[in-house]
């Protein structure tokens, strides 16, 4: 598909001094036309009285299976779907994407209904109307916005916006005093249904909200809000402050057990460490003493070796006992100087000295 060019962007004015969605305002008069095309991917998806329609050329509704074969780039299958579209979500988006995507050639109108038809059928919105037509209008599957909506399509409404089919979810919805409000339309073959995105509606956010009421409520008040805006009693604002304040008090004992506990893993862990170092070195240190001084240590026998040296140094060598004997010479006898007698004796010499005569004497007498 040729995409446009910049002329013809530029012929789509909208007013941008107002203070409406998107820019848009209400004056006197009826908006500046354009040609019908699709913006979804470049800007804000145009509102259907902003868009030009030729009525010159008659409008002849396609059948489901031409439809599916595919139509002409200058005749795409015009599909409308419709919705409150408050809380705008995923399952929103996710549903107009399934409208967009039903035909090769689609071209999605999406309507939105007002304030007035849904509070008066369904109930009140969180949004207001000008909100959810600016949040449709921003969802790029869309390439038109209905504004106030009908709340039954009737003929003549199709008939306007020349739709071919209508896409929603299979399910019956009853309103408006029908048991269905799309029954007709799929009596005349132009329902086109769609499945619902489980998990995430409108009213299980608003569920959220009122189920989580006093959460939010002191959010709100934190940062800024008065207690008249969030319709709070003075009762309630002073225990949202109350409590507030508790869960601060809460939050910062928590941490500090955090960090008294992250505290006291790191301790035991470099105790651990520090208990299996001390016991390797007291293992290295009780093996190195008994080397040193163990029964059969390095002391003992450096103290053997050093009492052998000791021994072997002290003590004279003994003379072989092979050796031959040698008589020994009588030692000459002493004498006094100048002196003819002999010294005196002591009793031993004298005891000698006799023992020694009679000696003689019985050596002559064998003689």
């Amino acid at each position: 598909m040729e995409l446009p060019t910049s002329s013809r962007l530029n012929s789509r004015k909208r007013r941008k001094d107002g203070s409406g969605p998107n820019g848009a305002t209400e004056l006197d008069g009826i908006p500046p036309k354009m040609s019908r095309r699709s913006f979804g991917l470049r800007e804000p998806a145009p509102f259907s009285d902003e868009v030009e329609i030729d009525y010159s050329k008659p409008y002849v509704r396609v059948t489901y299976e031409e439809a599916m074969r595919g139509t002409p780039l200058d005749r795409p299958v015009r599909v409308y779907a419709d919705g409150i579209f408050d809380l705008f979500h995923s399952g929103h988006a996710r549903a107009l994407m399934q409208a967009k995507n039903l035909f090769p050639n689609t071209y999605l109108i999406v309507g939105v209904c007002s304030d007035e038809l849904t509070h008066n059928f369904k109930g009140f919105t969180v949004m207001n109307e000008n909100e959810r037509y600016d949040a449709v209008q921003h969802c790029r599957y869309v390439d038109e916005v209905v504004r106030n909506a009908p709340w039954t399509l009737t003929p003549e409404f199709l008939a306007e916006h020349r739709i071919d089919f209508v896409a929603h979810d299979d399910i019956p919805y009853s309103s408006a005093g029908s048991d269905d409000v799309y029954k007709h339309i799929k009596e005349a073959g132009m329902f086109a249904p769609t499945q619902r995105t489980e998990g995430i509606s409108t009213s299980d956010i608003i569920t959220r909200i009122v189920r989580d009421y006093d959460v939010y409520a002191r959010r709100n008040l934190q940062r800024g809000y008065t207690a008249k805006e969030l319709n709070v009693s003075f009762i309630n604002e002073k225990k949202y402050h109350l409590q507030e304040r508790v869960d601060k008090v809460k939050k910062r004992v928590k941490d500090v057990e955090e960090k008294s506990k992250e505290f006291v893993q790191k301790v035991e862990e470099k105790s651990i460490d520090l208990i299996q170092k001390w016991e390797e070195k007291s293992r290295e240190f009780i093996g190195n003493f008994l080397e040193m001084f163990g029964p059969e240590g390095a002391l003992k026998h450096m103290l053997k070796e050093g009492k052998g040296r000791m021994l072997q140094a002290i003590s004279p060598k003994q003379s072989p006992s092979s050796s031959p004997t040698h008589d020994r010479s009588p030692s000459p006898s002493f004498r006094w100087p100048f002196s003819t007698k002999t010294p005196p004796s002591s009793p031993a010499n004298r005891a000698r000295k006799e023992s020694t005569v009679t000696y003689d004497i019985s050596e002559d007498e064998e003689d």
